[in-house]
C-alpha cells in the first residue's frame, strides 16, 4: 500500500434500506444511486472514481445483521457540528457530540437507524 490511502470502500449493512436511505440522505444531505449486485440490495453513497478517498454504499443482504460491528466509518465535513445536528431529527442517536481530536481536527459519534455507529469527522480550521 505504498502512496495511497488504505480505505477504497466502505459497507454499512443495514436491516431497513427506505429507513437507512432516508436517514443518511437527512444527515448528509446527499442522494443515493441504486448498484445492480445480485442477491444483495445496495446504494451507493456519491462518488467520483477520479479523486482520493473512499466511498461505499448500504447495504441489505440475509444473515448479515446491522449495528454491533466494531468498525466505524468517518464522513468528511465541513463542519461535523452540523451534520450531527440533523442526527436526532433523521431518526438517529448522538452517542458523542462534535469534540476535538487535537491537530486532526474534530469529530462526532453518532448512531444510524439501524444501530451502527459512524463518525463525522471535519478538519482543524473547523470552527468550535
Amino acid at each position: 500500500m505504498k502512496n495511497e490511502n488504505p480505505f477504497r470502500w466502505v459497507e454499512i449493512y443495514v436491516q431497513d434500506m427506505q429507513r437507512a436511505k432516508a436517514f443518511y440522505s437527512t444527515v448528509l444531505g446527499i442522494e443515493f444511486m441504486e448498484l445492480e449486485s445480485p442477491g444483495v440490495e445496495m446504494y451507493a453513497f456519491p462518488m467520483q472514481m477520479d479523486l482520493g478517498g473512499a466511498s461505499g454504499a448500504l447495504v441489505r443482504m440475509e444473515g448479515v445483521p446491522s449495528g454491533g460491528n466494531s468498525t466505524i466509518a468517518y464522513f468528511g465535513c465541513e463542519d461535523c457540528g452540523v451534520e450531527a445536528s440533523r442526527v436526532e431529527q433523521a431518526g438517529g442517536r448522538i452517542f458523542k457530540p462534535k469534540f476535538s481530536i487535537g491537530q486532526y481536527g474534530f469529530i462526532a459519534l453518532a448512531l444510524d437507524t439501524e444501530g451502527n455507529m459512524f463518525g463525522l469527522h471535519s478538519s482543524p480550521q473547523c470552527a468550535q
